[in-house]
Order: C-alpha cells, then structure tokens, then sequence
C-alpha cells in the first residue's frame, strides 16, 4: 500500500508564495490603474518598446550568472537549467516585491534544498548573489560619480551637494574586495560567520556579469525616455546608479517612489523643456516592461512548477 505524500515545509512555502505573488500582480494593478499603464505603454513607439523587452531579457540573462557563478564559487554543480530557473524567479521576486530574505532567499532555498542542496551550501549561494548585486552597482557608480558628478537635488535634504566622494568610497570598496581576493586565501571570521574570498577570477567575473546587469536595466528606461530629452546614456546611467542606489537603501520594494522621485528631480532639472508628465509616463512603462511583465512570467512559472506538486499531496 502505498504511502500518502504529506505537505512538508518546502512545498507550503511555494504554495504560499504563489499566493503572494498573484496578491502581489493585484496590488501593482491597482495602485497603478491598469488604464493609465496601457495608456502610456501605447504611446511608445512599437520599435521602443520592443527594445526595451530584448533589453530586459539581456539583463535578467545577466542576472543568471549570479547563481552561475556562485555555484562555482562553493564548488557544488547543478544542471544549469534549474539554476537559471531558480535564478530568474527569485530575482524577480527580490526586485519586485523586496524583502529579499523573504522572498529570493526563500525561493532558492525551496528550490536547492529540493534538488538536494545542502542549507549551508544556499546559505553561501545566498550571501555570494547579495555581494555580486552590490558590485556591479559600487563599481559602475563608483567610476561614474568620480568622472561625471551628479549635484544632488536640494529637495532630497542629503548631507552631500554632489556624488563625487561616494564615488570615491565605492571603488576603495572594489579595491579592497579584489585585493582581498587576490591577496587573502584563508576563510576570515566576521561575527562568527565564514567569509573565504572567491579566486581573482571570479570575482571579476562578479563585478562583469553584474555590471551588465546594471547597464541593461538602466537602457530599458533610456529607450523609454521622451524623445526630446537630450541626455546621452552615460549621463543618464550615472543617474539611474543615483537613483536605484537610494530606493535599495530605502528597502522599499522595488525603491517604489524613491527611484521615481529622484530621477524625475534630476531630469527635471537637466532637461526642464521636458514635462514632468512625460517623464513619469516613462517611467511607469519602466514599471511594467522592467518590473510587472517578467513577474507575471515568473509567477506563472512557479505555478506551473507548485501545482502539481499540490495535485500529488491531494491524492
């Protein structure tokens, strides 16, 4: 006689996180109102927005590698195709909803856990991801603040009037962390915690893929901008790094509102031909091409992952 499969840890966290993600499609909907997101994404020229969509699967390809690489890091191997699986939704998760721990974490943790990976090998995954996500961001803005410095608007009532000296704090960071790599080869002990440096290669190779990751995400909204804004790429990166930099730190999901208000400050500013209705047009297509479409990809995903798994506890 055979046994009947119980629900376990692993399969009700999926199932619930399911829940969340389509409470989650229902939130974004409404906060935004569905009409003014159509609205807006079909005053973009065909040919943008198709940009913008090739440009957003570039940047969650380069998101893979985080996984990728962290796997090599740890010395563990798993088929490629559920590490990119894992990958894409969990970071979905993380950039859409926030509380990565709660969400990206767990999500990976239910994934490699299932396909036999140890708690302590995620664990390391986990922290290996948090520090690629991180570098790319400190090393692009890093040399971005030092050589072209934002002046940071007065409406933001920061201690700084412009970019450069985080710049500069940022590629000490870099340094440090590729001379640590190059240089330290035992474990070091941070609050009773193992931290060992990856090899010079791959963390290089972190701060490449991440760095990709960060320059695509930034033209998805580029592309999206109103024609008439006179503003080169680089100019416009440095500000996008500004901007996502203070909605990470703000820990709002996605840095709902932060990001917003600081690039529509900014722009406003460079480019004050530009209304700050067009901008913000932009910006919530950026919302949706960026943010909303690939979680509704994902949610769907982990549907069609979790469901059979309920349909095999029911019987």
């Amino acid at each position: 006689m055979s046994k009947k499969p119980k629900l376990n840890l692993s399969s009700l966290l999926g199932l619930l996180l399911l829940v969340f993600s389509l409470w989650a499609i229902n939130k974004e909907l409404h906060e935004y109102n569905y009409r003014d997101v159509l609205n807006n994404l079909a005053a973009i020229p065909k040919n943008l927005l198709i940009a913008s969509i090739g440009l957003t699967s570039l940047g969650y390809s380069a998101i893979a590698f985080y996984d990728i690489l962290g796997f090599r890091y740890i010395g563990f191997s798993l088929s490629w195709k559920k590490i990119v699986f894992t990958n894409f939704i969990s970071s979905v998760f993380s950039n859409t909803i926030g509380f990565a721990l709660l969400t990206g974490s767990a999500i990976r943790y239910r994934f490699y856990s299932t396909w036999g990976i140890s708690s302590l090998a995620i664990a390391q995954i986990i922290a290996f991801v948090n520090f690629t996500f991180w570098l790319g961001m400190f090393t692009l803005a890093g040399f971005m603040f030092l050589l072209n410095p934002l002046t940071i608007p007065p409406q933001l009532h920061l201690p700084l009037t412009s970019v450069r000296s985080i710049g500069v704090i940022f590629l000490l960071l870099i340094i440090t962390y590729l001379l640590g790599s190059l240089i330290i080869k035992q474990p070091l002990i941070i609050r009773s915690h193992e931290f060992k440096f990856p090899s010079f290669k791959i963390s290089l190779a972190q701060i490449a893929v991440s760095s990709c990751d960060w320059m695509f995400a930034a033209a998805v909204l580029y592309v999206l901008l109103p024609a008439n804004i006179s503003l080169s790429y680089l100019d416009f990166l440095g500000i996008y790094l500004l901007a996502m930099f203070a909605g990470v730190v703000s820990s709002v999901p996605g840095g709902l509102g932060v990001f917003e208000t600081v690039v529509l400050l900014i722009l406003s500013s460079q480019v004050p031909q530009v209304s700050a209705v067009a901008i913000l047009g932009s910006l919530l297509a950026y919302r949706g091409v960026y943010y909303f479409l690939p979680f509704i990809i994902a949610a769907a995903l982990l549907g069609v992952y979790e469901l059979p798994q309920l349909r095999r506890i029911k019987k």
